[in-house]
């Protein structure tokens, strides 16, 4: 079982909504998908990390996310806006030039299905 654990603040309860199955994201490769009324850009990286951020740019207000470049600073896994390439951080949503950040999402693999938090 693969689990990445984001907690939002001020939240201690979670609901695991299904999206997807874990085969059907392809590695380096975002996706998009509508979860509990939400735009949320899934990804999956090698050994089959997976991050789950909004799918809307914070720059543009475009739906636009889960067709960005997937990159790294250091260690950070990241992800560029396909418009005007502000990078962010794919663990915490962090915009990594100090401009609006994204909304990161608590995202899990259970039985091969790929399912993301929202809070209850």
């Amino acid at each position: 079982m693969t689990e990445l654990i984001l907690q939002r603040p001020g939240t201690s309860e979670t609901s695991w909504v299904p999206v997807c199955r874990l085969d059907d994201l392809e590695v380096c490769w975002g996706e998009a998908a509508l979860v509990d009324g939400e735009q949320i850009a899934l990804f999956r990286l090698p050994g089959d990390q997976l991050h789950a951020v909004g799918n809307i740019d914070p720059r543009t207000r475009a739906a636009v996310m889960a067709r960005g470049i997937v990159g790294s600073r250091g260690t950070a896994p990241t992800i560029a806006s396909p418009l005007h390439k502000e990078v962010y951080d794919l663990v915490t949503g962090a915009c990594l030039s100090g401009g609006e950040g994204l909304r990161a999402y608590r995202v899990r693999c259970v039985g091969g299905v790929v399912e993301v938090g929202i809070a209850a």
